[in-house]
C-alpha cells in the first residue's frame, strides 16, 4: 500500500513535481509514464494490497480499507497546510494500528495508540528534514511544508519530535512487556533520546547537504 500511495502521490502532484528541481525527472511528471498508464499500475498495486488484506479477520479488513481515506488526501494537503507531514504519518503509520488489529481481532488502546502517536512523530521528523532539499523550489510552486513552518527552528522543533517518538513507543512497549511479565530497562528510551538529538542536532539543512544525510530514517 505504501507503493500504491506513492504512486497515487506521483498523480496528484504530476504538475507540481514539474517545478521541483528533485522531483521533475519522476516518470509521470517527465512524461516517461502516461497518467492513464500510471492507473494500470495502481489498479495492480492495489489489487495487490487487497489480496493481502482478504486474508485477514474482518475487523481487520474494514479498518485497513479506512485507511485508504488517509492515502488519497496526502498529495492534497501540502497545497492547503504547513502540515502535511502529519498527514503522511497518520497514513504510513496505519499499519502499527492494522497489524495488533489482525493479530488480535481488536485494538488494545492503551497500546496501540502510543505507538501510533509516537510513529508519526517519528514521520514528522524525518519527513521534514527530507522537505527541507525542496525548500527553494517549493516556496516558488506554492508547496506547503513543515519544513517551511519550522524554518530556522527546525532543530530544536524536530528534537521533541524526536522525544515524543520515543516516549509514547517506550510506554507502549512496556504495557506489552508488563503484560508479559518480561523486565523493562528505563535508561534505554533515554539513550534513544539522546541519540536522537544528537543526530538532530548535527544534521546540515542546506540542501546541498541533505541528500545523504537524509538516510538518517
Amino acid at each position: 500500500m505504501r507503493g500504491a500511495g506513492c504512486t497515487i502521490n506521483d498523480l496528484w502532484d504530476r504538475k507540481l513535481d514539474q517545478g521541483v528541481e528533485r522531483t521533475r525527472s519522476r516518470p509521470i511528471a517527465s512524461g516517461a509514464l502516461s497518467p492513464i498508464n500510471a492507473l494500470v499500475f495502481l489498479s495492480g498495486q492495489l489489487s495487490l494490497g487487497l489480496a493481502v488484506l482478504l486474508q485477514l479477520n474482518w475487523y481487520s479488513i474494514f479498518f485497513g480499507a479506512t485507511s485508504l481515506g488517509l492515502v488519497i488526501v496526502y498529495p492534497l494537503m501540502k497545497r492547503i497546510t504547513h502540515w502535511p507531514q502529519l498527514v503522511l504519518g497518520l497514513a504510513f503509520n496505519w499499519g502499527s494500528l492494522l497489524g495488533y488489529a489482525a493479530l488480535g481481532g481488536h485494538l488494545h488502546l492503551a497500546i496501540v495508540l502510543p505507538l501510533y502517536a509516537g510513529t508519526v512523530c517519528w514521520t514528522i521528523l524525518y519527513d521534514t528534514i527530507y522537505a527541507h532539499q525542496d525548500a527553494k523550489d517549493d516556496l516558488a510552486t506554492g508547496i506547503k511544508s513543515t519544513a517551511l513552518l519550522f524554518g530556522d527552528k527546525t532543530k530544536p522543533i524536530l528534537s521533541l519530535f524526536g522525544t515524543c517518538f520515543v516516549l509514547p513507543s517506550a510506554a507502549s512497549a512496556s504495557d506489552v512487556l508488563a503484560a508479559a511479565k518480561q523486565a523493562w530497562s528505563l535508561p534505554a528510551p533515554c539513550t534513544i533520546v539522546e541519540t536522537l538529538s544528537t543526530a538532530v542536532s548535527s544534521i546540515d539543512l542546506r540542501p546541498s547537504g541533505l541528500l545523504e544525510q537524509v538516510q538518517i530514517q
